[in-house]
C-alpha cells in the first residue's frame, strides 16, 4: 500500500473545488482512496463561525461555569453554546464536553476546531460529511473518467440536501451510519474511487489523537470477517474491521498536524479483499453500552483518587488490599 501526500494544496474558502485541487495534483488510478481532512471540507462549505454568532444561553453558561470550577480554566460560554448547538446529545459536560454530532460521531466539543481558521473564531465539522464525500467523489470521477456507479447520480442542490434531522438516537437520515455514497448500496471494496473525510480524535484509555473517518463514499466503512476461519480453523464470530478509520489513521501519518501538513492523501494499492462490506460505522445507542453508562455518570473530583495514591505500594499490614 502506498500513501501519497497531495502536494501544494492552497488555503481554501467557500465554494472551492476539492476534487479539482486533488485531481490537478495527483494522477488518480482506479481503486485509489482519497482521504480529505474535514477542516478543508468545512472551509469549502462555509462552516466557519465567530463566537459572536453563539450568544450563550442558560445551559451553556452553566456548563462553562462547571468546567471552570472543576478545572480552574475558563470556558467561554459562547463556545459552550456552539458545542450545544452542534450536538444532539451532551454525554459529558464536566470536565470537558463530550457530544454526539448531528451525523452520529461522538467526540469532544462536537469536533469544533479553533486552529487553522484565519478569518474566523471557529471551524465547525461538515453538516453531513458522508454527503460531502459523495460530492467530492462525483467530482473526481467526472475529472478522471474512472468508472464508478455514483457517476450517474446527479449532484444534490442545497435545497435537495438540507441539514439532517436527528432521529431518536441522534442519527440523521443522511448520516454516515447508513450512507455509503452508492445510493444505499454497499460495495464489497472500492467502487472506482473512494473518498474518506477524516478528523483527528482522542481515544478512551489511551494518550494522543489519531485520524478517524467521519464520512465516506465509494467504499464500505467496515470489512466483515464474521463466518471466516482464523489461522487455527476456528470461525470468527465478532470481528468487523473499521477500514475507513484505519485508512484515515494511515493517511494522517503522512498528512501531518502542523503548519507543514497537507489536507489530502491518496491511498493506493490497498485491497479490500474477498470479504463482505458493512454499511455502518457509528454504534446505535441500544448497542453502545459505554454511552449508556455515561448517561448515568457524573464527574466528582472527590471520587477520583490521586495518581500517587493509586500507585502507592501496599503497606505491611495490607491496607490497600483491605480497602478493596
Amino acid at each position: 500500500m502506498e500513501l501519497i501526500a497531495v502536494p501544494d494544496v492552497p488555503e481554501v474558502g467557500p465554494g472551492d473545488d476539492i476534487a479539482g485541487l486533488v485531481a490537478d495534483r495527483v494522477d488518480l488510478e482506479a481503486g485509489d482512496v482519497v482521504v480529505v481532512a474535514s477542516t478543508v471540507v468545512s472551509k469549502t462549505e462555509g462552516r466557519t463561525a465567530d463566537l459572536a454568532d453563539f450568544p450563550a444561553g442558560p445551559r451553556a453558561r452553566e456548563v462553562a461555569a462547571r468546567i471552570a470550577d472543576a478545572t480552574g480554566e475558563r470556558k467561554d460560554p459562547r463556545f459552550a453554546q456552539a458545542v450545544v448547538e452542534e450536538s444532539t446529545e451532551l454525554l459529558m459536560s464536566v470536565p470537558f464536553m463530550l457530544c454526539e454530532t448531528r451525523f452520529g460521531h461522538v467526540t469532544v466539543n462536537a469536533g469544533i476546531d479553533r486552529s487553522n481558521v484565519p478569518d474566523a473564531d471557529l471551524l465547525l465539522l461538515p453538516t453531513d460529511p458522508s454527503e460531502s464525500a459523495r460530492r467530492v467523489r462525483r467530482g473526481l470521477l467526472e475529472r478522471t473518467g474512472i468508472d464508478g456507479e455514483c457517476r450517474s447520480r446527479p449532484a444534490a442542490t442545497d435545497a435537495e440536501s438540507p441539514a439532517p434531522t436527528p432521529t431518536a438516537d441522534g442519527a440523521g437520515p443522511a448520516s454516515g451510519r447508513d450512507a455509503t455514497g452508492l445510493g444505499g448500496e454497499t460495495p464489497d471494496g472500492v467502487d472506482g474511487l473512494g473518498v474518506v473525510v477524516s478528523d483527528t480524535s482522542g481515544r478512551p484509555f489511551r494518550t494522543g489523537q489519531r485520524g478517524v473517518a467521519v464520512g465516506w463514499a465509494g467504499l464500505p466503512p467496515t470489512r466483515d470477517w464474521r463466518g471466516e476461519p482464523d489461522r487455527d480453523g476456528r470461525t470468527l464470530a465478532v470481528t468487523v474491521e473499521a477500514v475507513v478509520d484505519e485508512l484515515a489513521a494511515a493517511a494522517n501519518l503522512v498528512a501531518g498536524e502542523g503548519a507543514g501538513g497537507t489536507p489530502a492523501v491518496v491511498v493506493r494499492d490497498w485491497a479490500f479483499g474477498d470479504h463482505a462490506g458493512g454499511d455502518r460505522l457509528f454504534r446505535d445507542v441500544d448497542s453502545d453500552f459505554v454511552r449508556q453508562a455515561l448517561r448515568d455518570w457524573w464527574y466528582d473530583p472527590d471520587r477520583v483518587p490521586d495518581v500517587e495514591e493509586r500507585l502507592a505500594p501496599a503497606g505491611a499490614d495490607g491496607d490497600r488490599e483491605a480497602e478493596r
